[in-house]
């Protein structure tokens, strides 16, 4: 396929979506450029606040690891979230294990990038 008619292709599509689901589209087609930017070899997550529920821990290291891959981490977060809520493992245990589980998928992300 062309560039043309891939440019056709991607412009039919565009015009049978809701004006909602265009919006949509514009915005994961701006994420696209930084797709191809090399991965960090180093993050600075956003720094822990003295007071944090486990739940915005994860929103926090979400953000500040970004390459980690969320379907990589689904299972080791979820395992952490029901340590928390359902055996009350207390939250900054929980926390420190959230953040190290992060920085592994992180280095291990970047060492799959070289």
């Amino acid at each position: 396929m062309t560039g043309d008619e891939r440019r056709q292709a991607l412009l039919a599509v565009f015009d049978r979506l809701e004006p909602r689901q265009q919006g949509m589209l514009l915005d994961f087609a701006a994420t696209l450029p930084a797709r191809d930017d090399p991965v960090p070899a180093t993050m600075r997550p956003e720094p822990r606040p003295a007071e944090e529920s486990v739940v915005a821990a994860i929103r926090r290291l979400t953000r500040g690891f970004p390459a980690a891959g969320r379907r990589r981490l689904i299972g080791p977060v979820s395992a952490l979230m029901a340590q928390h809520a359902l055996q009350g493992r207390a939250a900054t245990e929980v926390i420190d294990e959230l953040e190290a589980v992060f920085e592994r998928q992180h280095a291990k992300t970047v060492q799959s990038a070289k």
